[in-house]
């Protein structure tokens, strides 16, 4: 039963980690609801819970392995389950003026911020799946969706802002990496391309909402039995890597 499945979402406490969260309740899921600040987080959990949507808080910053060891202990404790892990914290920390992408640039991006963006938007991620997959091969199942983007696309990869695009694209690596370790299980792994969306970091410019580019994100998380994996899609379509 649906109604039975347990969805961790990372960075949910706004944008599309807050939208996916939200309809992943809404399709019968518990939602463990993680974010890095704990009045912000809380206070999400707590809009949702009034709407009827069964939520939780956790306060962990995914760059900390500590915390994440933490979560997993806490999963296990209090629930002895994770289904559905859904690694949407993410940061965009270069100038992000499209107008003036030189200030991005390559050949100026400080490397320590390059180094900084790639320890959330990748590593991250990394330490949740090897925290949360052993629960899910004891409980024969699991749908594992990173927030990936256009911008990580080695098919169509610009210029600028490398912190950024490295870090997408080594996501999408990942994605390829443990699908194929986890294809003999019943474990589906998918990267997502959410599109450019209204939150904190796409700006008010963005051409879709939040609540748009959740929907795909939270299609990969309900997958079929016979659905894909080791994929990157977009509004449930396969786009190149």
């Amino acid at each position: 039963m649906l109604a039975q499945k347990l969805a961790v979402v990372t960075g949910a406490a706004r944008g599309l980690g807050l939208s996916v969260a939200r309809d992943l309740a809404a399709a019968g899921c518990w939602v463990l609801m993680v974010g890095r600040n704990t009045e912000a987080i809380e206070d999400a959990a707590r809009q949702l819970r009034e709407s009827g949507h069964d939520v939780f808080p956790h306060t962990a910053d995914v760059t900390d392995a500590g915390a994440v060891a933490a979560l997993a202990a806490r999963l296990r404790r209090e629930f002895g389950r994770v289904d559905i892990l859904v690694n949407n914290a993410g940061v965009f920390l270069e100038r992000k003026n499209f107008a003036q992408p030189q200030a991005g640039s390559v050949l100026v991006v400080d490397a320590e911020m390059v180094a900084a963006t790639y320890a959330c938007n990748a590593l991250g991620p990394l330490r949740l799946i090897q925290a949360i997959v052993p629960l899910m091969r004891e409980n024969g199942y699991g749908r594992i969706v990173n927030v990936s983007s256009g911008m990580g696309q080695l098919s169509d990869m610009g210029g600028s802002w490398p912190g950024y695009r490295m870090s997408k694209a080594a996501l999408n690596a990942l994605t390829c990496l443990t699908a194929a370790e986890l294809a003999a299980t019943p474990i589906k792994v998918n990267s997502v391309c959410p599109g450019w969306c209204q939150t904190e970091m796409g700006g008010k410019d963005a051409s879709r909402s939040a609540d748009e580019g959740a929907k795909g994100i939270v299609w990969a998380a309900l997958l079929p039995d016979d659905g894909p994996s080791g994929g990157f899609f977009r509004d449930g379509q396969p786009i190149d890597w």
